[in-house]
């Protein structure tokens, strides 16, 4: 869907007085919005470019200037990269008064795409795709908690006392989750004022606990989508006096936030993983696409689960997945058929947390499919029934160390993304873990002070 604002409505929105600034974003390594506001006015004058430091694809969660990055380093300078509006995804932002958002690419100052950004990798495998002769179609479901503090208290508090918005489960629940109507529905209607067209929110399998659904779409505006709707939704919690979290996992005893990618390859303007001849519906293009994930699970994993608490999430019995094997209409399993028999045929990727980068797990995804259709791949067989149980079944990682150590050995992402680019966030996760390390937690204070 295009954004809702082209450049001759914003300049006369901005003529009215009806805009007054523009905010200008890139995307880090974390799926954030990163950038710069600017007078509308200039923007208009100015709306080619602007800069930005090279560092802002080379830090944590935290914006610590992690050293040993190739890219960029006290070294080099810590220089600038050229960010390149895309005014096709100008749109309003009717949270904020006065407001347009514009999302941008990052270049180098001879003109180059910066080869591990975000939206540079995510496009490099539509354009193979798309070469192919394939559109890419996607769609992410993001889940997330509410919680009664806002931010700064919760910060100042230390992030105890955690209270959830609800006291209980409220998922599908209508009344139960009506108290989050006010913060809700200003979700769903500044989303949609924004271009981005919400099907529905829902409660979800735990107290406080929401999901956002959006409009099946093109890959790259799926990821574009995906990342403003985290972004409204933690900047209209703010204006509510609350707080929304996307970690993968808050608490041990909580279900986990996913969000699952469902996935399909359009030609000529039709659903090429439908064949009404074929078993369930599933095209041997399909077939194909699925047996490249299948077989590249584990290589994968790190950008569908980034971090160290990513993994907090993989428990049997609370609906994330276990086993990265392929079922038809099954919650327990890594990948799930959805819409068997129909046109509306696609794979759901369950094994993402909300804290993933849609542009990294798009991108990864779609490069292990389109390697499983240049391969010709054979799908094994489904499985069926309680899939935790199947003990024979591939295992997805159970850790990031472990996620790494099969990235680090992926022949077929270093030849998708880039020796550069796969070194480069192999870095960020032995980062994590090496913080990760170093912290002395809650848990083992309680466990060891007295008794160890």
């Amino acid at each position: 869907m295009p954004a809702n604002l082209d450049f001759d409505a914003l300049k006369a929105a901005v003529a009215s007085g009806e805009v007054d600034t523009v905010v200008v974003a890139l995307i880090d390594m974390q799926g954030r919005l990163m950038g710069k506001r600017f007078h509308a006015q200039h923007f208009i004058e100015n709306p080619h470019e602007t800069h930005c430091c090279n560092y802002l694809l080379a830090t944590d969660l935290e914006m610590e200037t992690v050293q040993g990055y190739k890219a960029t380093s006290w070294a080099s300078g810590y220089g600038d990269y050229v960010m390149k509006p895309d005014l096709a995804t100008l749109r309003r932002v009717p949270w904020s008064p006065g407001t347009a958002l514009c999302l941008a690419d990052l270049y180098d100052h001879h003109g180059a795409p910066v080869p591990h950004a975000p939206r540079n990798i995510l496009r490099r495998q539509i354009d193979r795709a798309e070469a192919m002769g394939f559109t890419p179609m996607m769609a992410t479901e993001l889940e997330f908690f509410l919680f009664t503090k806002g931010y700064k208290e919760l910060f100042d508090d230390g992030y105890r006392g955690l209270v959830p918005t609800a006291r209980f489960n409220v998922d599908y629940g209508l009344t139960g989750t009506f108290a989050e109507e006010p913060l809700m529905r200003a979700l769903r209607n500044g989303l949609y004022g924004a271009g981005i067209p919400v099907e529905n929110t829902k409660g979800e399998a735990e107290a406080g606990q929401h999901e956002v659904n959006v409009k099946y779409s093109d890959a790259m505006d799926t990821a574009d989508m995906h990342v403003i709707v985290k972004s409204a939704t933690k900047e209209i919690a703010q204006l509510h006096g609350q707080s929304a979290t996307f970690m993968a996992k808050y608490a041990h005893g909580k279900a986990g936030s996913s969000s699952h990618v469902h996935q399909s390859l359009f030609r000529d303007g039709a659903n090429a993983f439908h064949d009404p001849d074929a078993p369930h519906g599933m095209s041997r293009l399909m077939q194909s696409y699925l047996a490249g994930q299948l077989t590249r699970a584990r290589e994968l994993t790190y950008f569908l689960a980034p971090y160290v608490n990513s993994y907090k999430r993989f428990v049997t019995g609370l609906f994330a997945p276990t086993r990265a094997v392929w079922s038809i209409d099954n919650r327990t399993a890594g990948f799930r058929v959805c819409g068997e028999e129909s046109r509306a045929i696609r794979v759901e990727c369950r094994i993402g947390g909300s804290d993933l980068n849609p542009y990294l797990a798009c991108a990864a995804l779609l490069a292990a499919g389109l390697d499983g259709i240049e391969k010709g791949m054979e799908l094994e067989s489904a499985v069926s029934g309680d899939i935790y149980g199947a003990q024979a079944a591939r295992e997805i990682p159970k850790t990031l160390g472990a996620a790494a150590e099969t990235l680090n050995g992926s022949a077929m992402l270093r030849a998708a993304f880039g020796d550069e680019v796969v070194e480069h966030y192999l870095h960020a996760a032995h980062w994590e873990l090496e913080e990760q390390n170093r912290v002395v937690t809650d848990w083992e204070v309680s466990r060891g002070f007295e008794r160890a």
